[in-house]
């Protein structure tokens, strides 16, 4: 059933009273914004005159930010290097009142930290410094032990998977299974290479060119849609896919409904880094408070669609998704954004 102003703000009322465990790959997220005036001598590229710079978290730590906007408590676990980005991903997550206490210092891994260069709005270039390979059989045992102790306080747990090695098939399988024994709704944003592994979860939240590339068969058509999100509901034997489609908003499909279609709420795109990270959240805190799995879609395509009109990632206030769902309400939006096909 589409929100309405009543319905929403009951919704909204109710977020921010969850525990939530966000699982996955911890990143920071460094930006260096400068002017190009003149290409380079040396070879054919842009000469970018650095004039600010700023960092933020990035990965699971950006889900992390989003949840704590939202107002329900996260609970962020991973890895992290010993290293000079690990204190600022500290200082960061304290900054926004995150604990820091589940991060597991990896000596022999450096925390991720991805650089973009931006020059007149536009990304130039960027640059990764990571290890990207499995936690070893030490590691994932601490990660498992802390997950252990904290899980009988959540409500949810989402998987921020972003292939750097956190999410190992082991751990996953594990975690998964102790989850569905709670009864806890486990959310995953996937990365392609490993999602045959994401079985028997709450939900999926792929783009279009993950689901495509998971299932064999690009999204080109609707019929392609419909086949690949169907087909990989019973591939996983998941409850539900709620697959991103850019400008084309998003598609839920479900074990036990017809697929639901959301066009795209956002009145302005500067930058679509993070906007992933922000539809999970927003989506689980939804479900959280009480919402249905397509109720939850709307909320979560409102709060990408305010993400994306920000350079760099971003989160959103519970507020804000209110204001922002009510305007759809207000223009119409709402009333004719869910089709079934």
């Amino acid at each position: 059933m589409p929100l309405n102003a009543e319905s929403i703000r009951a919704m909204t009322d109710r977020i921010g009273q969850a525990k939530i465990l966000i699982l996955g790959d911890v990143m920071l997220d460094e930006y260096l914004f400068g002017q190009v005036n003149r290409i380079s001598p040396e070879a054919p590229v842009p000469v970018v005159e650095i004039q600010s710079e700023k960092i933020l978290l990035g990965g699971a730590a950006n889900v992390a930010a989003n949840i704590r906007a939202l107002g329900d408590e996260p609970i962020l676990l991973g890895t992290v290097g010993e290293d000079e980005a690990s204190i600022k991903v500290s200082q960061l997550l304290k900054q926004k009142s995150i604990s820091s206490d589940f991060l597991i210092n990896d000596r022999q891994r450096r925390t991720t930290i991805k650089t973009r260069v931006i020059a007149h709005s536009q990304q130039v270039v960027r640059a990764d410094r990571e290890d990207a390979y499995p936690l070893d059989e030490e590691m994932e045992e601490k990660v498992l032990h802390r997950f252990n102790t904290v899980v009988d306080k959540i409500k949810a747990v989402i998987i921020s998977d972003y292939g750097k090695g956190v999410i190992t098939k082991s751990l996953l399988e594990q975690v998964t299974q102790i989850c569905l024994a709670r009864d806890i709704f486990v959310a995953v944003d996937p990365k392609e290479t490993n999602f045959l592994n994401y079985r028997n979860v709450s939900v999926i939240t792929p783009n279009h060119h993950e689901a495509g590339f998971a299932y064999g068969r690009r999204i080109l058509t609707e019929s392609d849609l419909i086949e690949v999100g169907n087909g990989l509901l019973r591939k996983l034997q998941a409850r539900s896919i709620l697959i991103t489609r850019g400008s084309d908003g998003m598609s839920l499909f479900q074990s036990d409904a017809e697929p639901t279609h959301i066009p795209t709420f956002a009145r302005q795109v500067f930058d679509v880094t993070g906007a992933g990270d922000t539809v999970i959240a927003t989506f689980v805190s939804a479900v959280c408070a009480g919402a249905g799995l397509a109720e939850a879609a709307l909320a979560a395509n409102a709060g990408a669609g305010i993400t994306v009109g920000e350079i760099g990632t971003a989160t959103v206030t519970k507020d804000e998704l209110r204001k922002e769902l009510e305007r759809n309400v207000a223009n119409g939006n709402l009333a004719a954004a869910i089709s079934r096909s």
